[in-house]
């Protein structure tokens, strides 16, 4: 096992899975518009009551924090390679090549809620900011975070034409994906679009990502710059910090869409408290670690975050096994009551899977692909050459 691995980034990326399965059940569930036109499924109060809390405490707040480790990650990375003396940048390309196109792969055959292969879409474009200084970074990061954040502005109302579509598509995604074949559901997810946008609009879209994801990412290069979480105890006051900061602000700004919503600037709150509350939850977790050594759910986080991108792929496997057709067929019928129940003995599940995993293997059969392709070596290790001083070289030819 690497030495230099920080297990309280393992940990916090273990949890972040938690959350993203908490929040994908909705398009698990619902579709990945349907998340959104929740109105379509006749929910019950209950039901609808907590369909609202993930749309406030887990949607679009867990994702950056993985999109935050991806940073943090990569800092890691380059110092680890830097260490054997090795060209960095040719083992990033490879490891993003990778990436993209098992994303590709993912969401082609599998799911629409693909993340992978953005991940590895944006790592080049992380490549510009590798070698920054750290005040660069969060300079940059401060600055996208509100620019974009802007983004949200302003409200658009539906044209009835424009329901009507959707309300079709919704109809006909809760037909194909709860009864229809694989092969029925795969060219549902890959042709039918209800927005039915230019293709100028998606190169916008495109072009624009990058820079809309790029805060938590230069946040993460940042935090690993400055080497947090590699000691919780110490740090502690920086997370209590963090979480009175980040989280009271960012839960406000989370719950405008519900008690304002046709005020402009609620797209704007929206946009940054999700952001922010993401880093709420990362100090919230690192701050847990330095109340006990012996914290049970330590291990269980951790277990799960080395193996965070099998565990990702089976979250995928399992849950459109359980709610589409092919499978037992529950889209659009569990509920979110049942779905987060769901969720949790999901995660339980790969949480003793992994535990048992690891104490056999040290990486995950996916990130041992990942890691063989990205080092160019069968034993998945950097091929370092062999770098002689001047005393060995003078050592060698007197030996000759």
């Amino acid at each position: 096992m690497d030495k230099y691995r920080v297990s309280t980034v393992d940990g916090i990326r273990g949890f972040s899975l938690l959350g993203i399965l908490l929040a994908n059940m909705l398009i698990f569930q619902y579709g990945i518009f349907g998340k959104d036109e929740i109105n379509f499924y006749s929910l019950s109060t209950a039901n609808l009551g907590v369909y609202k809390a993930v749309k406030v405490l887990i949607e679009g707040s867990f994702m950056p924090i993985f999109t935050f480790l991806f940073g943090y990650s990569m800092i890691k990375m380059k110092e680890s390679l830097e260490r054997k003396g090795v060209k960095v940048k040719r083992y990033f390309v490879r490891r993003f090549l990778f990436l993209f196109v098992l994303g590709l792969l993912h969401g082609h055959f599998l799911w629409e809620g693909d993340i992978l292969s953005f991940y590895g879409l944006m790592g080049f474009f992380l490549l510009l900011f590798l070698n920054r200084k750290k005040k660069t970074l969060m300079i940059w990061g401060i600055i996208l975070l509100v620019l974009t954040s802007f983004m949200g502005y302003g409200h658009m109302e539906e044209t009835a034409k424009e329901k009507e579509k959707m309300a079709h598509y919704i109809e006909q995604t809760k037909k194909v994906y709860g009864s229809g074949s694989y092969a029925e559901i795969k060219e549902h997810r890959l042709n039918e679009d209800p927005l039915d946008l230019p293709d100028e609009f998606y190169l916008f879209v495109f072009l624009f990502l990058p820079f809309m994801s790029a805060p938590l990412f230069l946040f993460g290069m940042y935090a690993a710059k400055v080497n947090w979480f590699a000691n919780p105890i110490k740090e502690r006051s920086l997370y209590v910090k963090g979480i009175f900061l980040f989280i009271p602000i960012s839960l406000v700004l989370k719950l405008m869409p519900y008690l304002a919503p046709k005020n402009d600037w609620v797209g704007v709150g929206d946009m940054l408290g999700k952001n922010l509350l993401s880093l709420g939850y990362i100090f919230l977790f690192a701050y847990f670690y330095t109340k006990s050594s012996k914290w049970m759910l330590r291990r269980v986080f951790e277990n799960i975050g080395k193996l965070s991108l099998t565990n990702y792929l089976m979250q995928t496997v399992i849950c459109t096994s359980i709610f589409y057709g092919y499978g037992l067929g529950q889209f659009g019928k569990m509920g979110m009551i049942l779905s987060v129940i769901l969720a949790i003995v999901i995660y339980a599940v790969q949480a003793v899977a992994s535990h048992y995993y690891l104490r056999r293997f040290s990486r995950g059969p996916v990130e041992t692909l990942l890691r063989m392709w990205t080092n160019f070596s069968w034993d998945g290790r950097v091929r370092v050459k062999e770098v002689l001083t001047v005393k060995e070289v003078s050592s060698k030819v007197e030996g000759l």
